[in-house]
């Protein structure tokens, strides 16, 4: 049960996309989220790219998938569209997929900005172990079409309403330049307290309750908003 396989895909998996399509849609029902609607030939189109993550078990039968865009001309790259069967779920095939998608981002696009967007803090522990760490919204591309992808979202509202600076969703990057510099330090054994300061990664595990509290804050402080939105148009229909 637990056997299964990750892997770039190719021509072979094109017949899955449907399946795929089906869990992504299954998936953000259950957890009352948003997730970026995509057509199977969206899917099939990353595929035939060179730019998806699938995992399969033993029968051929997909358990887990991922794939990759770009952004601003390959400045940002994003590792999308993650979903792992709900059977599947205890056995690290998110974190496998994961893993195997953002070694195709950096190889293919070894310069760009690596980031996502998540309220789920399993995605965050696994974003952190991978380098990643929290940002603000106004670090993330301004392309419109990185925005449109959440327009499915039942959050979507709150980000419209505050000109995309705030959501429940926590952004993370994930930053090449870091690694050069930390390298280049290295190199360097700048050591005085003049040096540019090393640049640490973002501890999960000790920040993990103060993630939980800023989403307990966001969700009160826009369902707030979203109540006295409500009044102001009922006074107004009132009137």
């Amino acid at each position: 049960m637990n056997q299964y396989k990750v892997q770039v895909a190719s021509a072979e998996h094109l017949h899955l996309a449907e399946a795929i399509c089906l869990e992504m849609e299954e998936s953000a029902k259950a957890r009352g989220t948003g997730i970026a609607k995509r057509s199977p030939q969206y899917l099939r189109d990353k595929i035939n790219e060179g730019k998806a993550i699938i995992a399969i078990d033993d029968n051929g039968e997909f358990v887990g998938f991922c794939y990759i865009e770009t952004w601003e001309h390959g400045k940002f790259v994003a590792n999308s569209g993650l979903i792992v069967k709900p059977e599947w779920r205890k056995y690290g095939v998110a974190k496998a997929v994961k893993a195997k998608a953002f070694e195709l981002s950096r190889s293919k696009y070894p310069d760009a900005k690596i980031i996502g967007i998540t309220t789920s803090l399993a995605v965050m522990k696994i974003n952190s172990e991978l380098g990643y760490e929290p940002t603000t919204f106004s670090e993330l591309p301004v392309d419109d079409a990185f925005w449109k992808g959440c327009q499915s979202c039942v959050n979507y509202d709150v980000l419209s309403r505050t000109d995309r600076k705030h959501c429940l969703c926590t952004g993370m990057i994930f930053d090449p330049e870091w690694e050069k510099k930390a390298k280049q330090r290295e190199a360097e054994a700048l050591v005085t307290s003049e040096s540019e300061p090393a640049h640490g990664n973002w501890d999960f595990l000790k920040d993990v309750k103060v993630l939980e509290r800023l989403l307990s804050i966001k969700e009160k402080m826009f369902l707030k908003m979203s109540e006295r939105s409500k009044e102001r148009k009922l006074r107004r229909g009132i009137a």
